[in-house]
């Protein structure tokens, strides 16, 4: 079995599409997944399955979510060991970090194919301190503008085929891993 982490876009905000982690669990559950854990209400999975193929999880995991809940949901995984190395690596270890600074990690769907687009999103209150393949590590400083700018361009950049978790939320589910 491998452990994964599973990111749901778009749920549990402004009273809008509505999904009890609770309920999610028990499906998964139900289904082929052990060890189902979640965290925060955001829609922040770790489960242990037999897939080897992330995207294949990702896909079986949408047609399993979108029937029950009635609107489709998004998914986005990444196994244990890629949430590992990124917290080690830690791209914001360097930077200076007060009281206004928020950091994120958006995961995008498809690979990044052009990065100098991210580079022409970054303002006053808004950088990009690293980018992977499908990862966006970044900086919101909220006493220079706020997050919902950002997060808005980079949604349309990328077709909300993304989805963002706080930096502190990853370190929280790496924490979590521990108990599987």
């Amino acid at each position: 079995m491998n452990t994964y982490i599973i990111l749901l876009r778009g749920i549990n905000v402004g009273g809008k599409h509505k999904v009890p982690m609770q309920e999610v669990k028990t499906l998964l559950e139900q289904s082929t997944y052990k060890n189902v854990i979640t965290l925060l209400n955001s829609g922040n999975l770790i489960f242990n399955a037999k897939e080897q193929d992330i995207s294949v999880l990702e896909n079986k995991l949408s047609e399993l979510l979108e029937p029950h809940f009635s609107f489709p949901i998004p998914v986005i995984a990444l196994s244990a060991r890629s949430l590992q190395q990124m917290i080690e690596e830690n791209p914001f270890q360097k930077e200076e970090i007060h009281k206004d600074i928020r950091l994120y990690v958006s995961f995008t769907k498809e690979e990044i194919q052009n990065k100098t687009e991210l580079q022409l999103l970054e303002d006053d209150s808004f950088k990009i301190i690293k980018s992977t393949s499908n990862q966006i590590f970044s900086m919101v400083d909220l006493s220079k503008g706020k997050t919902t700018k950002a997060m808005e361009k980079l949604d349309k950049l990328y077709k909300k085929k993304i989805t963002t978790r706080n930096w502190n939320t990853l370190e929280r589910i790496y924490k979590k891993l521990e108990t599987l």
